[in-house]
């Protein structure tokens, strides 16, 4: 798979999982809906119930700014598998123009995101690297 079948598979996708790692090394992996704007990708904390505010995802990317995102499709016939992963370093954007484009990305991705904008912060993730896989060949970006 090629850059440029990695780059529009991610930005099809509609769910993907992100990883972090907190400052003593635990990994942490989270159900996310994203966007993707040139090379970094955002996601934000959105108004779905949750125990707490204070996620552990936006504690690692405050501590180590190590994670990466997995997008992947599955079907029986495996010869339509795929997967691609991008990693990168993580910042939460708490607030201003970078956060604004995020949620608007979002918006214009997710229907849902256009009825209730995410209240918390945006999560970037600026890409250093790009792998990928599907039937027929491998890729590195």
């Amino acid at each position: 798979m090629d850059d440029a079948e990695m780059h529009r598979r991610l930005a099809l996708a509609r769910v993907g999982r992100l990883a972090t790692v907190s400052a003593q090394g635990v990994p942490h992996l989270v159900p996310c809906c994203f966007a993707l704007e040139g090379e970094t990708i955002y996601s934000a904390v959105d108004a779905k119930p949750k125990r707490t505010q204070s996620l552990r995802r936006l504690e690692n990317l405050r501590a180590t700014a190590r994670a990466c995102l997995l997008v992947d499709h599955y079907a029986e016939d495996w010869a339509e598998l795929w997967w691609v992963r991008v990693d990168g370093r993580g910042r939460v954007v708490e607030r201003g123009p970078e956060r604004d484009r995020a949620l608007a990305a979002l918006a214009r991705k997710y229907e849902q995101y256009r009825r209730a904008p995410p209240p918390g912060p945006a999560i970037a993730l600026d890409i250093t690297g790009w792998r990928g896989w599907a039937p027929g060949g491998a890729g590195a970006g």
